[in-house]
C-alpha cells in the first residue's frame, strides 16, 4: 500500500480525477459517472483494484458478486487478488439454469437482477462491487437477491457515490468505498441501510 499523505491515500486523487461526469445521460436530468474514462488510465484502474484488495485480502471472503456490467469490471479482478469466487449478477435472461431474480427501482426506470441458484452457500463470506452508487436501487436489490443464502458475513464496494442522493433504509450492510463522494478524496467505511 503506498504511503499516506495527511491521512490520505494519494491514489484516491488520480482516481477522482478520472471519472468523467456526463450531464443529461441517458435521460435529462440524470449526472452519468463515467468509469469509461478511468479504464483508459491503466494505473488508476490498477489503483482501484489495490485499493479494495489490501482491505479485504485476509478477511476471509469466499466469493465477490459484481453487478452488471461494470461489477463484472473489477470484481474478477478483486477475487482473484484475495482468493475468492467471482459471482455475476445479471440482468434478466443472461444466464442459463436455475436462477432466483430480484426486480429494484433505477432513477430512471425499473429492472432486475439474476444469480444462478447454488452460487452461493450459507456461511459464506461475500462482498457485493459495483462502479457507483447512485440511489442505491441496484445495490440494495444485489444485497436481497443474496440474503435469503444466509451468508455470514456482506460488504458493498464501489469506485464512488452520488453525495447528494440519500440510500434506502431497509438492510443493514458495510460499505467500502475508494471515495467517499465525487468531492471527497478520502477512503471511507460506513454503516447504512437498504
Amino acid at each position: 500500500m503506498l504511503e499516506e499523505e495527511n491521512g490520505v491515500d494519494p491514489r484516491l486523487q488520480a482516481i477522482s480525477a478520472a471519472i468523467r461526469v456526463v450531464p443529461h445521460f441517458p435521460k435529462p436530468g440524470i449526472m452519468f459517472n463515467d468509469i469509461t474514462t478511468l479504464l483508459l488510465r491503466p494505473k488508476v484502474f490498477k489503483d482501484v483494484v489495490e485499493i479494495f484488495v489490501d482491505r479485504y485480502r485476509d478477511m476471509g471472503i469466499s466469493a465477490v458478486a459484481g453487478i452488471e456490467a461494470r461489477g463484472f469490471i473489477f470484481g474478477p479482478s478483486i477475487a482473484l487478488a484475495i482468493g475468492a469466487k467471482f459471482i455475476p449478477l445479471r440482468k434478466p435472461k443472461k444466464l442459463p439454469g436455475e436462477v432466483i431474480s430480484e426486480a429494484y427501482v433505477l432513477e430512471y426506470g425499473t429492472d432486475c437482477l439474476e444469480m444462478h441458484v447454488g452460487a452461493v452457500h450459507p456461511g459464506e463470506r461475500v462482498l457485493v462491487i459495483d462502479d457507483l452508487v447512485a440511489t442505491g436501487g441496484t445495490l440494495c436489490a444485489a444485497i436481497r437477491l443474496l440474503g435469503p443464502m444466509q451468508i455470514e458475513w456482506k460488504a458493498c464496494l464501489y469506485t464512488c457515490r452520488v453525495p447528494f442522493l440519500e440510500l434506502p433504509n431497509q438492510v443493514n450492510l458495510c460499505q467500502y468505498s475508494a471515495l467517499r463522494s465525487l468531492q471527497a478524496n478520502v477512503a471511507t467505511e460506513s454503516s447504512t441501510h437498504c
